[in-house]
C-alpha cells in the first residue's frame, strides 16, 4: 500500500506496524558526501540544506536499505517494511527496513552506515536546523569544551585547542568500568509487537575505541507495564503485570544479554579473579538487572539468576513500586524497603551480588544500608540540594548513606542535570565534595534516557577523563572515579 505523510503526522500509521508500504520523500544521508548509503532519513519535505534534520520526528522516517543507494537530489519512492519504534535513542518514531527504490538509483559499494553515524564525528553540525532534542543528540564534542573556538574559527585552531586539553594517563592495571549501561540495545522494547526483534547496536567497538573495559550490562523487566509519562520526563507504571509475566520477560532479557555478549565477542565477569584477568584483555560485561521485578517477590529466584544467568549486580527497584520497595518517582507505598526486599539484600550478600539502590527512596536506602553487610551502590543519579518532588536526583544525606556503607554513587550524564561533559565533570566534583572521591563513579545509563544525554558513546570516555582533570581531579582520582571505586565494591561484594 502507498503511505502518505499526513497519515504519519496524525499517528494513524501505528496500525501498519510490520506492513510493507510505499512512500515518497527526500533522502537525507547523514554523510552528504557519501557516494552510497544503506542508512538515511527520508523526509516529507525537501531539506533546506545538506544534512538538515527535520525538527519534527513525525516528518521523517529512519531507513535501512536492502542494498546501498546513491543519494538523490530529487524525491524518491521507496518500498519496505514499516516498523513502529518505541523509546528509540535518537527519537525516531518509524523505521523502514529492507527498503528498495522503485526506480532504483545505481547502487555502488557500501561506504556508510548508522553505526558509523552514531559512533563517529559525522554527526557534527547535522542538527544546525533542528532545535531541541535532536540538537543535543548530535552536538559535536568541541561544544563540550569551554576552550573550543567560535564557529567561525579555522579547523586548525579547533585541533590546536583539542591538543591542549589534558589527557588521562591511566596507571597500569587500571580498569574503566561503567556502573550502569543498556548499551548494545539489550532491553526488550516496551512495544510487545516489536519485542526482542530490534537489532543489536555495536558495543565492543566503541568500548575498545574509548578505552572502556567493563560495563554493568543491565536488563530491565518492567518494560511491558511501564510507559513514558505525560510530562515526557520519566517512565511510569500504567498497569499491573500478569502472574509470571515479568519473570518470563526476565528470562528473555537475560538470554538477550548473553546473545549480545556472544555476538560482540565480549567476556562475562563473574568474580574478582575474572575481573582482574579478563578486564584488561578486551571489552567485558557484568550481568546486571535494573529492578528486581522479574523476581515477582520470590527470593529463591535470586539464586536462579545467579547460577543460570550469571547475575552479579542487582538493582532492587525501577519505575514501578514492586515487591521489594518504594521508588523515587511514585508516592511511597511500603515505607521504604519491604521485608522481602531485605531478604533479597541478604541473599545477594550471601551469594555475591552487588546491591544497587538506584531509583529507591531515601527510606529504602536507609533500611538497605542497615540490612546489608556489604557496600551498596547507587549506580546512576546526580546531586541536588533540594530535589523536586518525584525527582531521580538525590540529596547530600541520601548520598552519605551510600558512602557510609563503603559504597559508590554513579553520576549520570543526563542532559536534564548537565549541559555538557564539563558540567557533568563539575557535577562529579560536587558529589566528591559531599562524600569523598573514593565514593564516586560513572553510571552512564547508556541508551536508557528519554532525551539524549551528554555522554552518548564510550568513544567519549577520553573527553570525560579530560574534563575531570580540568575540574581539578588528579590522574589517580580520575582512575578511581572511572572504575577503581566500583572495582573495590565489586571485589568486596562478589569475592
Amino acid at each position: 500500500m502507498t503511505l502518505d505523510w499526513p497519515t504519519i503526522r496524525d499517528g494513524n500509521t501505528d496500525t501498519l506496524h510490520d506492513t510493507t508500504i510505499d512512500i515518497t520523500g527526500w533522502m537525507i544521508p547523514l554523510d552528504p558526501q557519501a557516494e552510497s548509503v544503506d542508512y538515511f532519513l527520508l523526509s516529507a519535505d525537501e531539506p533546506c540544506c545538506g544534512g538538515c534534520v527535520p525538527r519534527n520526528p513525525a516528518a521523517s522516517i529512519e531507513v535501512y536499505t536492502a542494498v546501498p543507494l546513491a543519494p538523490q537530489a530529487d524525491a524518491v519512492t521507496l518500498r519496505g517494511r514499516l516498523l513502529r519504534l518505541i523509546d528509540d535513542p535518537a527519537g525516531w518514531r518509524y523505521r523502514l527496513v529492507e527498503a528498495t527504490a522503485l526506480e532504483s538509483p545505481h547502487a555502488v559499494p557500501r561506504t556508510f552506515s548508522r553505526r558509523t553515524f552514531l559512533s563517529s564525528g559525522v554527526a557534527l553540525g547535522l542538527a544546525a536546523c533542528a532545535p531541541g532534542r535532536f540538537a543535543s543528540y548530535t552536538d559535536p564534542h568541541a561544544q563540550d569544551d569551554p576552550a573550543a573556538p567560535a564557529s567561525g574559527d579555522s579547523a586548525a585552531s579547533s585541533q590546536a585547542a583539542s591538543s591542549q586539553a589534558p589527557s588521562w594517563q591511566a596507571p597500569s592495571g587500571t580498569l574503566a568500568i561503567d556502573m550502569h549501561s543498556h548499551a548494545g540495545r539489550v532491553i526488550v522494547s516496551r512495544d510487545p509487537a516489536i519485542g526482542a526483534h530490534r537489532p543489536f547496536l555495536p558495543l565492543a567497538a566503541p568500548m575498545r575505541k574509548g578505552g572502556m573495559n567493563v560495563i554493568c550490562l543491565a536488563i530491565v523487566t518492567d518494560t511491558t507495564v511501564t510507559r513514558v509519562a505525560e510530562n515526557h520526563k520519566r517512565f511510569e507504571a500504567w498497569r499491573d503485570p500478569q502472574p509470571g509475566e515479568l519473570y518470563a520477560l526476565g528470562q528473555t532479557e537475560f538470554q538477550r544479554a548473553h546473545q549480545l555478549i556472544e555476538r560482540e565477542r565480549m567476556q562475562v565477569v563473574t568474580n574478582a579473579a575474572s575481573l582482574a584477568g579478563k578486564g584488561s584483555l578486551g571489552p567485558c560485561a557484568i550481568i546486571s538487572a535494573e529492578g528486581g521485578d522479574f523476581l515477582e517477590g520470590q527470593v529463591d529466584r535470586v539464586d536462579e539468576a545467579y547460577v543460570k544467568h550469571q547475575l552479579r549486580h542487582l538493582q532492587l527497584t525501577h519505575y514501578r513500586v514492586n515487591e521489594l520497595g518504594d521508588i523515587q518517582t511514585e508516592p511511597p507505598v511500603h515505607g521504604g524497603l519491604t521485608d522481602t526486599g531485605a531478604e533479597v539484600v541478604r541473599r545477594c550478600n550471601a551469594l555475591g551480588i552487588v546491591v544497587d539502590v538506584a531509583h529507591g527512596t531515601y527510606n529504602l536506602v536507609k533500611r538497605a544500608a542497615d540490612t546489608s553487610t556489604k557496600p551498596l551502590v547507587l549506580s546512576h543519579s546526580a546531586l541536588a540540594t533540594h530535589p523536586s518532588s518525584r525527582s531521580r536526583l538525590i540529596t547530600p544525606d541520601h548520598a552519605r548513606v551510600i558512602a557510609g556503607t563503603g559504597g559508590v554513587i554513579g553520576v549520570w550524564p543526563s542532559s536534564g542535570s548537565f549541559k555538557d561533559i564539563h558540567a557533568m565533570a563539575e557535577g562529579i566534583k560536587r558529589m566528591a565534595d559531599v562524600v569523598g572521591v573514593e565514593h564516586v563513579g560513572l553510571g552512564s545509563d547508556m541508551l536508557g534516557f528519554i532525551s539524549p544525554p551528554v555522554f552518548r558513546s564510550y568513544e567519549q570516555l577520553p573527553d570525560l577523563a579530560s574534563a575531570l582533570l580540568v575540574a581539578g581531579f588528579t590522574q589517580e582520582e580520575v582512575s578511581a572515579i572511572l572504575g577503581g571505586n566500583y572495582r573495590r565494591v565489586f571485589e568486596v561484594s562478589v569475592g
